[in-house]
């Protein structure tokens, strides 16, 4: 992956940057700070938290080193500004994913096949994901409860229509954010040869979802 693969949301950054809050002003800056983020998406995805460097960072995005010290006053802030527009990220993609007319479950289909295809394209979320946890576990726990929450949204969105259980629980979200996780550990970054493609594993999931797998007696 190189840098400005990232998907984001149409303004192009993500909608926490860093504790400190330094935001950048003109469309140049707003260009810089881009260029830092793909940039330390490259480094950390590489090399991990701990051999990943400043230098490293402002080598790839091309930017002089005084340049990262406007927008970030540390390794940790920018990756902490990182882990949350790498979550910014996966939820625009799923965001894209379900536009349109849908059923629930249809829904809940497009938005796993979303994941999965983003997850495929920038294989080192899962370890920056998983670093955060060590790293700034606050990031990491903050990445997963909005993720749940966004998925209990769109559960109950269903249940309002009629087409879900009529009382969906927090339980419920998180238990299918866990699947959906590990279908794209599996899929997207283990893949192999022979693999299902994105949208038949979704589908596959989505008769989970749908059916369950008990035989009635």
């Amino acid at each position: 992956m190189g840098a400005g693969d990232l998907a984001r949301k149409p303004n192009g950054l993500p909608g926490t940057l860093d504790a400190s809050g330094k935001r950048p002003r003109t469309e140049r800056g707003r260009k810089t700070l881009r260029k830092l983020l793909d940039a330390a998406t490259v480094e950390f995805g590489e090399r991990g938290f701990h051999e990943a460097s400043i230098s490293g960072i402002t080598r790839r995005a091309g930017v002089a080193l005084g340049s990262f010290y406007t927008y970030f006053d540390s390794k940790d802030a920018i990756f902490r500004a990182l882990v949350a527009d790498m979550s910014d990220s996966v939820k625009h993609a799923a965001r894209e994913a379900i536009a349109g007319d849908l059923s629930a479950l249809e829904v809940e289909r497009a938005a796993l096949k979303g994941f999965l295809d983003f997850a495929a394209k920038h294989k080192e979320i899962y370890r920056i994901i998983d670093e955060a946890e060590f790293v700034d576990p606050a990031s990491y726990q903050s990445h997963y409860e909005t993720t749940a929450e966004r998925i209990l949204d769109r559960l109950k969105e269903g249940a309002a229509k009629g087409q879900f259980r009529a009382d969906p629980q927090e339980v419920h979200a998180w238990a299918l954010m866990g699947m959906n996780v590990f279908l794209g550990l599996r899929f997207a970054i283990w893949g192999r040869d022979g693999d299902l493609p994105s949208d038949e594993i979704a589908a596959a999931a989505n008769s989970l979802l749908a059916n369950g797998i008990s035989v009635s007696k």
